[in-house]
């Protein structure tokens, strides 16, 4: 069974950084496509990014230009970068990946969550 288990997050103060990691465990999988998604208080989830097998990305419109993703695929981890956050970026953040587990199934993934709270 494919797992994924987040780390990074935290307080900061407006307009600082952080880094989340997400790493996928598990044995004999393939993971497609990876992303973080956020959910704010009385939020749906949202996309934040995504980044597919071949290193094309998607941003959302609110973080283009602040946040960047990537992954290192030897490691099966995503990264997210943030920068210049603001107080509207506070959320719990979800990685996710879609996978063929070791049965050749195709399986939705998702983390725990990990709190980002940005101070104004």
């Amino acid at each position: 069974q494919v797992q994924l288990v987040e780390s990074g997050g935290g307080l900061v103060q407006a307009g600082g950084s952080l880094r989340l990691s997400c790493a996928a465990s598990g044995s004999s999988f393939s993971i497609n496509t990876m992303a973080w998604y956020r959910q704010a208080p009385g939020k749906q989830r949202e996309l934040v990014a995504e980044i597919r097998n071949n290193g094309a990305t998607k941003y959302a419109d609110a973080v283009k230009g602040r946040f960047t993703i990537s992954r290192d695929n030897a490691k099966n981890t995503v990264y997210l970068q943030m920068n210049s956050l603001k107080p509207e970026d506070t959320a719990v953040y979800y990685c996710y990946a879609d996978v063929f587990d070791e049965f050749h199934r195709y399986r939705e993934v998702w983390g725990q969550g990990t709190l980002v709270t940005v101070s104004s």
